[in-house]
């Protein structure tokens, strides 16, 4: 007989397992579920959130994949600033000008919808 805790759905359960006539596994729930963990708290965003004039904005839903360019950086137009991850393809969010970058508004791992404000530049 073994216990084990098991998440399914953010719902958590504790089993028993014990090993059946046949080595066939029954699996009987031991308690009512327990409340999920609290998601932790998102990171905080640069603190000149939306500083700069001209907005970099995601194209398509997904999860912020990488930052290219940190606050400060000179860019040219086209090069990557964020990777946004959307349905396993790796999309770069490119500067559509010339500039420095003056605020990154994700975070790696954050979920956005299209039209998401990323970053800014002046």
């Amino acid at each position: 007989m073994k216990n084990y805790t098991i998440t399914v759905n953010g719902n958590t359960y504790d089993v028993t397992v014990e090993e059946g006539a046949g080595g066939a596994v029954a699996a009987a729930p031991k308690a009512a579920p327990k409340a999920a963990p609290k998601a932790a708290a998102p990171a905080p965003k640069a603190a000149s959130a939306g500083a700069g004039s001209v907005r970099i904005e995601a194209g398509a839903a997904g999860k912020v994949f990488k930052i290219e360019k940190n606050v400060g950086d000179a860019v040219k137009k086209g090069d990557a600033v964020v990777i946004v991850e959307a349905m396993k393809m790796e999309i770069p969010v490119v500067a559509p000008s010339d500039g420095t970058v003056a605020s990154i508004d994700c975070v790696v791992g954050d979920p956005v919808e299209a039209g998401a404000l990323l970053a800014t530049l002046n």
